[in-house]
């Protein structure tokens, strides 16, 4: 199967607080405007580095783009403003993730 037959729809995420706790952890006062905003599931990645697209361990196939995860606030910043990136293998159900920063 080619890798452009795996990509999945896309989809944003948005942060909904579940406590004041929460709520009171979310922001960057001092960023730009998309930071806390760029996670979502499917699509293609948002790279911050070089491209970095795994392979599966078991069949030995690139691995599904699933989801990008950016940081909630300025308290639980991602090694600078960074993203998690998380890939699946839909034959095997092997997942990776691995976090990429400015």
């Amino acid at each position: 199967m080619s890798i452009e037959s795996k990509i999945l729809p896309e989809y944003k995420l948005e942060l909904l607080p579940m406590s004041a706790e929460a709520e009171n952890a979310m922001g960057f006062p001092m960023s730009t405007p998309d930071i806390g905003k760029r996670s979502r599931l499917g699509g293609t990645p948002g790279f911050i580095q070089d491209a970095d697209w795994p392979i599966c361990p078991y069949c030995r196939e690139k691995m599904t783009f699933y989801a990008q995860l950016d940081a909630i606030g300025d308290g639980y910043d991602l090694a600078d403003c960074g993203l998690i990136y998380v890939f699946v293998c839909f034959d095997c159900y092997e997942t990776k993730s691995f976090v990429q920063s400015y």
